[in-house]
Order: structure tokens, then C-alpha cells, then sequence
């Protein structure tokens, strides 16, 4: 088997949706923590395999793979002995395609919106306006998690990318239950996979921390 190395950092959702996809499959690899704090993520040698300076970024033996839901693709495609976590049956593949869509266009956005104020601007508050976003994001989730898992009755790298993302959202604010159920019990049933509280809540929790002791104040 090729030499697998992912790039990355515990407290980035995309970094951890690969981490955990590659967990699943039970693929050996070698994962290297890049300091974005230093700006190691602007190196000429990191530029180089993804020169749009982002983390996760995945080489498999010379092939670079970037953005978290590709690669989990790529390695669903390349490395898995069942199509389990990626149906190769087209209306189920497309239904896991659209939750990825919306992790990227709708839930991540909706976060990224929040902490990249703060990441590039170093702004310390957080609008309502912000946060009523995110709480549409988490609507949205709520509504399409019908079945146990967000693209249906099994465990797909849908729901790897989309729970990433969701168990992050206490960087701004907790997870109301009440107004949550089926996001709080989802994130409860894939916290029972072996691999899912190392690989996934461990860092969520790191980030979650961190970003509530930079803001002064969050408007709910």
C-alpha cells in the first residue's frame, strides 16, 4: 500500500472529517500537524501541493488530494472494500453527494462566517446576525436528519463531514436538545463508533474551547 500523509490540525472540522474517514477504512497513514499559527500553511513547500493554503491536504504517493469532502471521496474510491460509507448505487450516492453540497455551502458556511472575522480580522464579536445564521444551518440539519443518519438508515461520509461540522458549532454556542433533538441524538449515535470521540469530539471540543475564550461577546 502507498504512503498515505494527511496535513492538518486537530481543531479544523474538514481536517477531522478525513481523519475519521480514514479511521473507517482502516487505511494506514501518517498524519502531520501544520502550525497556522507560524504560517507553515504559507510555505513555499505547502503552497506548493495547495496553493490555496488550506488545511486538510492528503498525499497518497505523489497524488495530492485537497478540500476534506474530496478527499474522503478519493479515499472512499480508492481504499474501501464495501461502497458502505459511499453507495456506489446512484440515488443513494446522490443523496450522500447533496449532504456534502450542503456541509460545504450551508453548515460550514454558516461557521466559517463566524470565526473567520476573527481569524482574519482578529474581531473578538460575534452579531446576531452571525449566529441566526448558524441557527439556520442547524434547521436545515435538523430537517434532513429524518432517518438516523443524515443520507439515510447507515453511516456514510456524509454524515463524517456534516457531524465535523455541527459538533463544532459550541465554538459559538451550545446545542440547544430541546430545539435539537435529532441533531443531539445523531451526534450521540456516531459517538459510539470506536473511532469517532479520538478522531472527531476530542478536537471539537479543543476548538470549541479556544474560540469561546477569544470572544468578549456573542449576540444570540
Amino acid at each position: 500500500m502507498s504512503k498515505i500523509v494527511l496535513y492538518g490540525i486537530d481543531m479544523s472540522p474538514p481536517v477531522r472529517a478525513c481523519l475519521v474517514t480514514l479511521k473507517a477504512l482502516e487505511v494506514p497513514f501518517e498524519y502531520k500537524v501544520i502550525n497556522l499559527g507560524t504560517g507553515e500553511n504559507r510555505s513555499p513547500e505547502f503552497l506548493k501541493m495547495n496553493p490555496q493554503g488550506t488545511v486538510p491536504v492528503l498525499d497518497d504517493n505523489g497524488i495530492i488530494v485537497t478540500d476534506s469532502h474530496a478527499i474522503c471521496i478519493y479515499l472512499c474510491e480508492k481504499y474501501a472494500k464495501t461502497d458502505a460509507l459511499y453507495p456506489k448505487e446512484l440515488l443513494k450516492r446522490t443523496e450522500v453527494n447533496q449532504r456534502l453540497f450542503f456541509d460545504a455551502s450551508v453548515i460550514y458556511k454558516a461557521l466559517w462566517n463566524v470565526s473567520s472575522v476573527f481569524w482574519i480580522r482578529g474581531i473578538t464579536e460575534v452579531t446576531k446576525e452571525r449566529t441566526d445564521n448558524v441557527h439556520g444551518a442547524l434547521r436545515l440539519t435538523e430537517t434532513l436528519l429524518e432517518k438516523p443518519y443524515i443520507a439515510g438508515d447507515t453511516v456514510t461520509i456524509a454524515d463524517f463531514c456534516c457531524a465535523a461540522t455541527v459538533s463544532s458549532v459550541p465554538a459559538v454556542f451550545d446545542i440547544d436538545e430541546q430545539k435539537y433533538p435529532r441533531i443531539t441524538a445523531w451526534l450521540a449515535r456516531l459517538s459510539e463508533l470506536p473511532y469517532f470521540e479520538k478522531y472527531n469530539n476530542i478536537g471539537a471540543k479543543e476548538y470549541s474551547t479556544f474560540m469561546r475564550s477569544q470572544w468578549t461577546k456573542v449576540e444570540l
